[in-house]
């Protein structure tokens, strides 16, 4: 299923919902709906909720009996009517893991690491499909970095390896932008990694059912329609499974967290010579079945 979150046009209220088909989107919050409506946001990532199960089980009927479009017809909304938005509103946790491609890791001249390098963005980053990736003010070596990100679906805390996909509601395009003269500055990567819109996600949050292998998928980016980065989800040196328990061994997972797996070769920092972003850049994540995560770069502070 493909969740989204989305406003109506001419509306600013933030939504759940799911595409239907190509050109219909599911409305969680309508009452025709007749959906339990949560009061956390978050809990519509909760696979153990009260809300999300119900919803899925509606939206998967939809799908198998298209019959049953027309009863729920004032809960299904024309595609062109809607915008999607980051398919996670303000995640408790952005948590990233760096070199996590061997083939990216070559090319940056790095060993293999020994146990995942984690770091982290704040949830204030995400931005949605379409929304504008800010240059930060003195800073003039933005970067990009397709990466498949994945949610937590349940509380995670010491999970055992053979429950690890249990935990895992879905995945979606991410694009962990990053300031490299900040970054390489610091000594740390806080600064580099986590300003304001440097954490696209979208266009919509396929789950985790729909996926038959998370780590054969082929992931790339191009930049103003020039390709960039191309590899595949093989290349990961620690795979979802051993990230979701190398994570939760130390930190509480939970539902709405996303994590970002990291990036394969091609970034603008390791090319001879460097390609930085540049205001008016157009940046497109594909990741084979998440649809294209579309971005543009602005020099503006606005």
């Amino acid at each position: 299923m493909r969740l989204v979150r989305f406003q109506r046009n001419g509306d600013t209220l933030p939504r759940h919902g799911a595409l239907v088909g190509d050109d219909r989107v599911l409305d969680f919050t309508a009452p025709a709906a007749d959906l339990h409506q949560p009061r956390e946001l978050l809990a519509w990532c909760d696979l153990n909720g009260a809300a999300l199960p119900a919803a899925l089980e509606l939206a998967r009927q939809l799908e198998l009996q298209p019959s049953r479009r027309e009863e729920l017809v004032a809960a299904l909304l024309p595609r062109e009517e809607v915008r999607l938005l980051a398919p996670v509103d303000m995640p408790g946790k952005v948590i990233c893991i760096g070199l996590n491609y061997r083939d990216h890791a070559a090319e940056s001249g790095m060993e293999i690491p020994e146990r995942p390098l984690v770091f982290s963005k704040f949830g204030s980053c995400v931005v949605g499909p379409d929304d504008a990736v800010r240059l930060p003010e003195g800073e003039s070596q933005t970067d990009y970095e397709a990466e498949l990100a994945f949610v937590i679906g349940r509380h995670a805390s010491r999970v055992p390896l053979e429950r690890a996909m249990e935990h895992v509601l879905g995945y979606t395009n991410a694009n962990d932008v990053s300031a490299r003269a900040f970054q390489f500055a610091d000594g740390q990567w806080t600064r580099g990694k986590a300003c304001d819109t440097f954490c696209p996600l979208g266009p919509f949050l396929l789950t985790a059912d729909e996926v038959a292998d998370p780590h054969q998928l082929r992931i790339g980016l191009r930049l103003n329609g020039r390709t960039m980065q191309d590899s595949r989800t093989d290349q990961l040196v620690f795979g979802i499974p051993e990230l979701v328990v190398a994570l939760s061994g130390f930190v509480t997972l939970e539902p709405g967290d996303v994590v970002l797996t990291g990036t394969p070769p091609g970034v603008g920092f390791a090319r001879k010579p460097p390609v930085y972003l540049q205001d008016g850049d157009v940046m497109e994540v594909e990741i084979e079945g998440l649809g294209v995560l579309r971005n543009t770069v602005s020099g503006s502070l606005i």
